[in-house]
């Protein structure tokens, strides 16, 4: 594969492939990118002579191959720079600030002592290792905590640290280099260190901020068009990366993170859009940037490799992060688990390749002993620590007590009479639930039947501070608006996915006319495409109930039709829900209907047919200019509230 088109065609096809078996079999994306980069990269050319894709032929020369990885790099950084809120910081901010500024340099000493005694390198590039592995690396932190959803102040922490310490890594790496490329202190003094990290920090920071602050004008003067909003943003973070790094080497990659972090805690303009757009390049990017690195690595490089990097690598995991936590967080208010979990969370990343890859072959070529080894070395601690913590991250937090692996959970909006009703059925199958509501009456009653409640509104820019997701995993719209229940969806698409979202049917399109809604403007249909709000409404109040029932060879859901047959004469059973062993919830959609199975917990609305009962005319969406009654609909006067008595348990 010498053709530049074809080449990079397909380490797109690669890496989205590995993306994609990844979310497949639920194993961590990082891991399946690095096997599949070595498989047609060393691990081809070890048998077959060539690498299937030979990175180095087609983009023929080194600097545009390093020049496009530090792009690459800089806007994942811009990306991770968006997700650091300082609201998300509430409990932890000091346990992040102590892992950055002190976590920093403990690291950087422990493991330059390290790879003095066990590689038995001098200490100037023993330094230089150290530096690079000063980082943790976003590229695979934030894909592993969206594995694992750790829960309280952890995934802030390791997120921040991920983030910040991956451009200081990267200066600090410059710094050590410049002293070995100068001979030492003679050539390169501790003032001049000095000098170089304030440079670098400066000059990074002051460019960010002015494109960052650029952008918020832009935007508040209406100067830029919504379809090139997420364009000028990208174009201003690459312009600010390139300039801070005309003034001082990897002081770019502070430039786009600083920007990032301005964006996201600035409130003059929305960047939701942006955000967005940032997510799903970052994914195809880090995709690439693995591939093209993993692959590029030659054979001659792995069969070098010895015993020592591999003991290297221990003494990182077992030794130097767990004494860097230890004491970068004392006094930080994080409980011990929490502690152990960030210990067991420092994967190395992109950042940490690309640096050990350009220093490399300028030590190289200066005729520093054991230069060609940084490469190798480097990459035996990106495989190691992506496999020991990608594999071991989500059990161990379970162990932890701070997570319980792929979310169960669900949130539903709305907890008037039969949302209580499902929610008490999922509750009693053994599914965690969360109601959010804004009406006092039906928080209350909630409250009274015991139900984990949230009083307020879904959509306040707050929700999300404020009510703990990591065990949610689902999300259902119950209300009889269905503008809330659509902006809810859109609102909350991202982070459970939009195949996790569900709103009920729309109440409005026969009666106006307006035709069903663009899909990308909502969630999935919940139940089926005409079980909406009134229906239910109505079908209640004629004596349907919400059952649940424990499906047996004994009692299969042929019985249980037969059964309320016989009580209803013609009765119709609606699965809504089917609970697993795990449990493992399963949600009925319009176009994912249930099949009832034996040894399942079967949740249904059984009861007579009735004529839906359905106001004249639509719902006002009053909901949206005043959100204090979220989920309570104007209903006919005639309409009694449904008794509570309806949900019953098998």
């Amino acid at each position: 594969m010498d053709s530049f088109g074809v080449g990079l065609a397909s380490v797109l096809l690669l890496g989205v492939s590995a993306q994609w078996l990844a979310w497949r079999f639920k194993a961590p994306s990082i891991l399946l990118l690095l096997l599949v980069g070595f498989a047609v990269g060393p691990l081809w050319e070890g048998i077959f002579a060539e690498p299937l894709l030979n990175v180095d032929s087609f983009f023929q020369r080194e600097d545009s191959l390093l020049g496009a990885v530090g792009l690459a790099v800089a806007v994942i950084l811009l990306e991770g720079g968006l997700s650091l809120r300082l609201s998300k910081l509430e409990g932890a901010a000091r346990a992040t600030r102590n892992m950055i500024l002190l976590g920093a340099p403990i690291t950087f000493g422990l493991a330059t002592v390290t790879a003095h005694y066990i590689l038995g390198w001098d200490w100037p590039l023993s330094a230089l290792i150290g530096a690079i592995l000063i980082v943790t690396g976003p590229t695979v932190i934030i894909p592993l905590l969206n594995h694992v959803r750790p829960a309280g102040n952890v995934a802030s922490v390791v997120r921040w640290e991920g983030i910040v310490t991956d451009p200081m890594g990267a200066i600090g790496a410059v710094l050590v280099f410049k002293f070995i490329d100068a001979g030492g202190a003679e050539g390169y003094t501790f003032v001049d260190t000095l000098r170089g990290l304030g440079i670098s920090l400066g000059g990074g920071c002051v460019a960010g901020a002015v494109a960052a602050f650029g952008f918020v004008a832009l935007m508040k003067r209406r100067l830029v068009p919504d379809f090139l909003q997420t364009s000028v943003a990208l174009a201003l973070g690459v312009m600010a990366f390139t300039l801070a790094n005309e003034l001082e080497k990897e002081s770019g990659l502070v430039a786009v993170t600083f920007m990032g972090v301005i964006l996201a805690n600035q409130k003059g303009v929305v960047i939701e859009h942006i955000v967005e757009f940032k997510e799903n390049l970052r994914v195809l990017l880090i995709s690439s940037l693995f591939i093209v690195l993993a692959a590029r690595l030659p054979w001659a490089e792995v069969q070098r490799v010895e015993w020592r990097a591999f003991a290297f690598v221990a003494a990182l995991i077992l030794v130097v992060r767990p004494i860097v936590v230890l004491l970068a967080t004392l006094g930080s208010g994080l409980t011990w688990p929490e502690k152990a979990f960030v210990a067991w969370m420092a994967p190395r990343g992109i950042v940490a390749a690309a640096v050990a890859s350009v220093f490399s072959l300028e030590l190289a070529h200066a005729g520093v002993p054991n230069a060609d080894q940084l490469v190798s070395v480097t990459f035996v601690v990106i495989v190691v620590t992506v496999a020991v913590y990608g594999l071991t991250a989500a059990p161990v937090a379970k162990v932890l007590g701070l997570s319980r692996g792929n979310p169960q959970g669900v949130l539903l909006v709305g907890a008037h009479a039969w949302a209580r009703q499902i929610a008490e059925a999922l509750k009693a199958a053994g599914v965690e639930v969360l109601l959010a509501d804004t009406n006092r009456r039906d928080i209350m009653a909630a409250k009274m039947a015991e139900l984990p409640v949230h009083y307020g509104s879904i959509l306040a820019e707050d929700f999300e501070d404020e009510v703990e997701l990591d065990r949610i995993g689902e999300l259902l719209c119950l209300t009889p608006n269905d503008e809330v229940n659509s902006l809810a969806c859109i609102q909350f698409g991202g982070w459970f996915g939009r195949d996790r979202v569900f709103q009920l049917p729309p109440v409005t399109e026969d009666s106006v006319g307006e035709g069903p809604r663009p899909l990308h403007l909502r969630g999935q249909d919940l139940f089926t495409d005409e079980l909406d709000y009134w229906d239910i409404q109505a079908r209640i109040r004629s004596g349907a109930v919400i059952k649940r029932t424990r499906l047996t060879e004994a009692f299969t859901f042929e019985d249980l039709q037969a059964e309320y047959d016989r009580e209803f004469g013609d009765a119709e059973i609606v699965p809504l829900f089917q609970v697993h062993a795990g449990p493992s919830l399963e949600v009925a959609a319009a176009n994912h209907p249930i099949v009832p199975k034996v040894g399942s917990v079967l949740i249904a609305l059984i009861g007579p047919r009735p004529r839906p009962l359905k106001p004249k005319a639509p719902a006002e969406p009053s909901e949206l200019a005043e959100p204090a009654d979220l989920a309570q609909p104007t209903e006919p006067s005639q309409s009694p509230e449904p008794s509570e008595q309806d949900a019953s348990a098998s």
